[in-house]
């Protein structure tokens, strides 16, 4: 059965390399919600293959077309997929753009890349992966090892662990749950 619509759309952002369970988790957990979920990658159509092999995942919608307007917030997977997403401008100013009208933006794993990219770090508390944590240092962010943060408008999570609390501040933060 097809839960009844919540009205909220969010943009999930995708890219070859993906962590299989952080694309799934957030995806069938909004979904379950009644939220819709647009598929953002590089061209429209094309499927993407997760890190693990675990999950292929087509995008509906090119990143070149994707504008904030249309979405109520936007989903940073991590693995290794948010490396290439930042050499995507799309990607970067569609992120950028979200963050500037105000709306959420949920980055997990090694998703902060793309917030660095989109200078969207500084002055701000987030977690994720461990690896990574000297990036978010030197663009300006303070690190701390949480399963979920939220600072502003920006939630971030470290690991397919926390994806129960990283969809759930998600939801929070679109009004589909309080």
């Amino acid at each position: 059965m097809t839960p009844p619509s919540s009205g909220k759309r969010v943009a999930l952002l995708i890219e070859d390399d993906f962590e299989d369970a952080e694309v799934t988790g957030p995806r069938d957990g909004l979904a379950a919600a009644g939220v819709e979920v647009v598929v953002v990658g590089p061209r429209s159509g094309q499927t993407y293959k997760g890190k693990k092999g675990e999950a292929l995942v087509a995008a509906d919608l090119a990143a070149g077309s994707a504008h904030a307007k249309d979405f109520d917030a936007v989903i940073v997977p991590g693995g290794y997929a948010p490396d290439r997403m930042r050499m995507r401008h799309a990607m970067v100013d569609l992120v950028r753009d979200m963050l500037e009208a105000g709306k959420p933006v949920a980055a997990i794993c090694h998703g902060p890349q793309l917030l660095i990219s989109a200078n969207a770090v500084r002055g701000r508390t987030l977690t994720c992966w461990p690896s990574i944590a000297i990036d978010v240092k030197n663009a300006g962010g303070l690190y701390v090892d949480r399963p979920v943060v939220v600072d502003g408008q920006i939630i971030t999570s470290r690991k397919p662990d926390d994806i129960p609390a990283f969809t759930d501040a998600i939801l929070r933060a679109i009004g589909v749950v309080s």
